[in-house]
């Protein structure tokens, strides 16, 4: 045998040294993993990954979470895009479910990997998650101190650097148009509410936490007027079909509308038939929980598109000016504003230069007394249509006759409607009547008792009004 023969290292000693360095790196791994902070392991490992690009004809493109003080759409994107595209090898992944959707949501988990391809090209996904610990936002100054852990998301896709130009002109336009595809298909409806403890960094969008929107209100179910009901639903119809209308007239693509009424008459639930109509997102806005303007800018731009923003009785959070007035007569020397939100910051907002961030949003004004209301809220461009939510007609007690009592006509219909043209209840008051214990006879009976009393009381309010008319009006003659 040779001497080089005998230099050879045997199998036996390749597979030792191989399982040794196996091991080791095995063990190198669980420590990283097991003892180092998770800021430590994401900047050891996004070293590591960037000196290996470095020698590499890879070209690697970054796509946060966030574009300043927005929500990065391609990111939203290709969350969607890839949730059908994980592998069996995946080893973490992410699911979720929420209570009105059918499927499992199936996603990625931090820092794992997919091959996707396209046209033949193979690409990889990489979702990067980076923890880091921040100051908490909070309006109770006792919190100010206090800190919270988040992290700061973002995917990276990697590729030979020949297919730059087609990854940018064709392969991410492929995956916005396939996740609007897939969102709108498997979307559930969201109500947003503002959270403000929950806010990191300079991302006011953190504020805005949600829940399925699983209010069964629709279109069919509402008790109003039938002629204005039509004409709500041609007008959303219109103004969702128009965006390119909207971009060749130079106007932002909004429409705003105005709901005003007494209570009771159904102005939540109809911006929950809205919401359900169109398949908009809410986002519920509480004005008096901010402290400036431009908090309310940045929670206002982080609202995605095609969703629906609410500020409810704005006659009273909206009295701003007047309040402020007040407040300084009141205190003049150390005046500290109770609330820096005005009225001119949330008009700057609906038809300013603010109004062109984002598409396809409505936003909905809500209020009791709409004679309270600044004219400068009321005009055209902000508030395009202004809804009259009356009382109970005859035609919404027809509805909630069929909601309710599952019938479309009786003999008592044609007495209770009389009733109703003529006194004033609520579609509320008479929905309460209709959801007593009984059948539609006795159910009925009931609803024609209630309305009787409540047409007698109106006439007794009546003349008890006449009768302290009448002195005054006496004593103005003998003047």
């Amino acid at each position: 045998m040779s001497s080089s023969t005998n230099n050879m290292p045997s199998a036996k000693k390749i597979l030792s040294t191989a399982a040794s360095v196996a091991a080791s790196a095995m063990l190198v791994r669980t420590v990283v993993q097991d003892f180092l902070p998770h800021e430590v392991q994401d900047f050891f490992f996004s070293g590591f990954r960037r000196l290996l690009n470095h020698f590499s004809s890879q070209l690697t493109i970054i796509i946060e979470e966030f574009d300043e003080l927005t929500i990065n759409q391609v990111y939203e994107a290709v969350e969607i895009y890839l949730s059908n595209k994980i592998s069996p090898n995946t080893q973490t992944l992410r699911i979720s479910k929420s209570d009105k959707e059918k499927n499992l949501k199936v996603s990625m988990g931090r820092n794992q990997e997919i091959i996707d391809t396209f046209d033949g090209i193979r690409f990889k996904w990489r979702l990067v998650c980076t923890q880091i610990e921040s100051k908490g936002y909070h309006h109770n100054p006792r919190d100010l101190n206090s800190t919270f852990r988040s992290e700061i998301r973002s995917f990276e896709l990697c590729f030979h650097k020949k297919y730059k130009e087609k990854v940018l002109q064709s392969y991410l336009n492929y995956i916005l148009e396939q996740s609007k595809s897939m969102k709108e298909e498997n979307k559930t409806v969201k109500l947003f509410t503002v959270n403000m403890g929950g806010v990191y960094g300079r991302n006011l969008g953190d504020a805005w936490s949600s829940i399925n929107l699983d209010h069964p209100a629709t279109f069919d179910t509402l008790a109003m007027d039938l002629e204005l009901k039509q004409m709500l639903m041609e007008d959303l119809e219109m103004f969702v079909q128009r965006k390119d209308f909207y971009r060749r007239v130079g106007k932002a693509w909004k429409r705003g509308y105005l709901l005003y009424g007494p209570p009771g008459t159904g102005k939540s639930s109809l911006i929950a038939a809205m919401a359900n109509y169109l398949n908009f997102d809410i986002y519920d806005l509480e004005l008096t929980g901010l402290n400036s303007n431009s908090d309310l800018r940045r929670l206002l731009i982080a609202t995605a598109n095609r969703s629906i923003l609410i500020v409810e009785d704005i006659d009273c959070t909206l009295d701003f000016q007047d309040r402020l007035a007040e407040a300084r007569a009141a205190q003049p020397l150390n005046f500290d504003p109770p609330n820096q939100v005005t009225l001119s910051g949330l008009l700057n907002f609906t038809d300013g230069l603010w109004s062109s961030c984002g598409d396809e949003r409505i936003i909905v004004f809500t209020t009791n007394h709409k004679e309270r209301l600044d004219h400068a809220l009321l005009r055209p461009g902000r508030m395009d249509m202004h809804v009259h939510m009356s009382f109970c007609t005859p035609s919404g007690f027809t509805i909630l006759a069929s909601n309710y009592l599952q019938i479309n006509d009786h003999p008592l219909f044609r007495e209770i409607e009389e009733l109703i043209e003529k006194v004033e209840v609520t579609p509320a008051m008479v929905a309460e009547e209709l959801m007593k214990k009984g059948n539609p006879d006795v159910t009925l009976k009931g609803l024609l008792e209630f309305l009787e009393s409540k047409k007698k009381e109106s006439e007794e309010a009546k003349i008890t009004a006449e009768t302290k008319k009448e002195p005054s009006d006496q004593q103005e003659r003998e003047d």
